[in-house]
């Protein structure tokens, strides 16, 4: 039985972003597509994603009770399940994360790109010891004034 997944754009205070979800899943966010038809449907679930990221706009949380449908080599899963703990308004270099998975930075940074959740999975709390480092595969441009938006609202906020 093949999933029917229905995109519904969402405003945030950066922009408009893509949710895609089934009955049962969140299947991915994506900050900065917009290319996607939405659908005239919110699945619940997606119903519940605005709840919770509205609550995020206003006080930042770790608190996402979204079921995620995880789609990811065993070694992304982890440093996605290790990107969850970074506690809000902090963060932790490329390298840091690498060493505590005994890998390395880059294989990191291809994790977190490949990231289906962004905010949810909070891979934009990862930087690089000379800055802020990527987002969203970028070093420059839209993807990192989001990057910058999304750490200091969390900073000013918590």
């Amino acid at each position: 039985m093949v999933a029917h997944i229905i995109h519904t754009i969402i405003d945030v205070p950066f922009g408009q972003i893509t949710v895609s979800a089934s009955d049962y899943y969140l299947q991915g966010i994506d900050l900065f597509s917009s290319s996607t038809i939405a659908s005239s449907q919110t699945p619940p679930i997606t119903q519940q994603l605005i709840g919770e990221l509205e609550a995020f706009m206003v006080c930042p949380h770790n608190a996402w009770s979204i079921p995620l449908l995880y789609q990811g080599t065993d070694f992304q899963q982890r440093v996605w399940q290790y990107l969850r703990a970074i506690p809000i308004g902090e963060t932790r270099y490329y390298s840091e994360i690498a060493e505590g998975l005994n890998s390395s930075a880059q294989a990191v940074g291809n994790a977190c790109h490949a990231n289906p959740f962004p905010i949810v999975v909070p891979c934009h709390r990862v930087v690089s010891k000379s800055g802020i480092g990527g987002f969203a595969g970028k070093i420059a441009g839209h993807e990192i004034t989001v990057k910058q938006w999304l750490l200091e609202h969390e900073r000013k906020t918590h």
